[in-house]
Formats: C-alpha cells, sequence, structure tokens
C-alpha cells in the first residue's frame, strides 16, 4: 500500500566551496523513487553571502497517476548578498493521470544571481502517452528588495491536443529558463542562437524582463534534443552572468 508522505529538505550554503571550481553542487534524490499523488516535497535553500550553490538531480523525476490529490511541491530560494545559485534538476516525466502542482519562490539579495530551468516531458512519450496526464500547475515568482522581477505560471490539462499549430507543435519536451543579473543579460541573448545545437530539433525563444532579468522558453522534439538545448543554454549562461565555464556533473 502507498501511502502519501511529506517530505522537507533544508539546505545552507554558507560559504564558497571549491570543487570542479566555486560551486557547492547538491544532488537532490527523491529516495521513493517518484512523486505520488497527495506527496507534500518542500525544499528550501539558504545561500549565503558570496556562496555559490549548484542544485541539480541525478536523473528524471517522474511523477506518476492519481485518482485523488495531486503531488506538490514547494522550493524556496534565498539568496544573501552576492550569493549565486543555478537550479539546473533533470525534467520531469507526469506520467498518463498524473497532477503536479509546484511552485517556485525566490528572494534575491543585492548582486545575487540565479540561473533556473524547469523542465518537462509532456509524459512518458515514447509509450505513446504524450499530453497525458491530468494536470500541470506551475508558478514561478522572483523577487529582490526593489520588488517584482518575474511571476510566470502556466497551467497545462491533458486531453487537449496541445502539440497542434500554435501550441507546442510536435514537440513534446518544454523548458522555462529564468536568468537574472546584473551584468551579462545582452550578451547572452545576443549570442544564444549561434550557441544551439544543430540540427534544429528544438526551438528556444528569449526576452529580457523589464530589469536585472531574462525569460527564455524552449520546445524540443526528444529528451536528448532537451538535454542538449539546455545544456548550450547553461554553458552559455554560465560564461557571461557568472564568468565561468560549463561544470561537468558526472551523472552516470
Amino acid at each position: 500500500m502507498l501511502t502519501a508522505c511529506r517530505s522537507i529538505l533544508p539546505l545552507q550554503v554558507l560559504a564558497p566551496v571549491a570543487l570542479d571550481g566555486p560551486a557547492a553542487v547538491v544532488s537532490l534524490l527523491n529516495p521513493t523513487g517518484g512523486v505520488l499523488g497527495g506527496d507534500r516535497l518542500a525544499i528550501d535553500l539558504t545561500v549565503g553571502e558570496g556562496a555559490h550553490a549548484c542544485a541539480t538531480t541525478p536523473s528524471a523525476t517522474r511523477v506518476y497517476r492519481t485518482a485523488g490529490a495531486p503531488a506538490v511541491q514547494t522550493v524556496r530560494l534565498d539568496l544573501a548578498r552576492g550569493a549565486i545559485v543555478e537550479w539546473v534538476p533533470d525534467h520531469t516525466i507526469p506520467s498518463a493521470g498524473a497532477a503536479l502542482q509546484q511552485s517556485f519562490d525566490v528572494a534575491l539579495a543585492e548582486d545575487s544571481r540565479l540561473i533556473l530551468i524547469d523542465a518537462f516531458a509532456a509524459g512518458r512519450v515514447a509509450r505513446g502517452e504524450a499530453w497525458g496526464f491530468a494536470r500541470l500547475d506551475s508558478a514561478l515568482t522572483v523577487r529582490d528588495a526593489r520588488g517584482l522581477i518575474v511571476h510566470d505560471r502556466f497551467v497545462l490539462r491533458g486531453g487537449i491536443e496541445w502539440q497542434g499549430l500554435g501550441l507546442a507543435e510536435g514537440r513534446p519536451y518544454f523548458a522555462t529558463i529564468v536568468l537574472v543579473a546584473d551584468d551579462g543579460l545582452d550578451t547572452f541573448i545576443a549570442e544564444l542562437p549561434h550557441a544551439l545545437p544543430a540540427p534544429a530539433a528544438a526551438a528556444v525563444g528569449v526576452a529580457r524582463l523589464p530589469r536585472r532579468g531574462a525569460l527564455a522558453r524552449c520546445l524540443a522534439a526528444d529528451a536528448p534534443s532537451l538535454s542538449a538545448t539546455l545544456e548550450a543554454v547553461w554553458r552559455l549562461a554560465r560564461a557571461h552572468l557568472l564568468g565561468l565555464p560549463p561544470l561537468g556533473l558526472r551523472k552516470l
């Protein structure tokens, strides 16, 4: 018998740590092997002044079907002055009938920087379950001392022909990328078209936010194209926003 669980993962990064680079790399693992309806997952990450954290996962995250309550995940990121967070998990895969409600609440201080990737498959695509989930609800809010930087939300229901013209257009993998920094964004945007892998099995659009940030969307035809495209975006963002080379996460 499977029962709902509540998991709270508080993390603190208080000072720079030298591994492959200046970031403390944290791999987030759900010990149950998947997310069930009724689960409540909370992640709180606090990054101290001048510290640098990179949060990832060892693999994609599965969300299983539910006949009742949705799975709920809340992520809170709190960055002190001069802190850096790279939030780069693998994509989420909702099974047919799955329901997920997630939220990101990010608080930035002066001179802090953020690279955040939130990526999904539209289900178990190879099993013919694309767009078969019950509901995906994702909200992302980023603020600093001056107020709101970006608030972004989508609510998708399965069973709708999302692959049609003007929607996903046959590309059942999608991602949102949020970048916040005081320098480097314009160069990132200018160089992005030339940094993406070819042939173009993925499409990326990016726009400057009113202040301090940029928002990008990605649509991809398959998982390898999604991964390669997000890797290219992350690599370029590291170069221009952080002044750092690519980070090898060495996943198996």
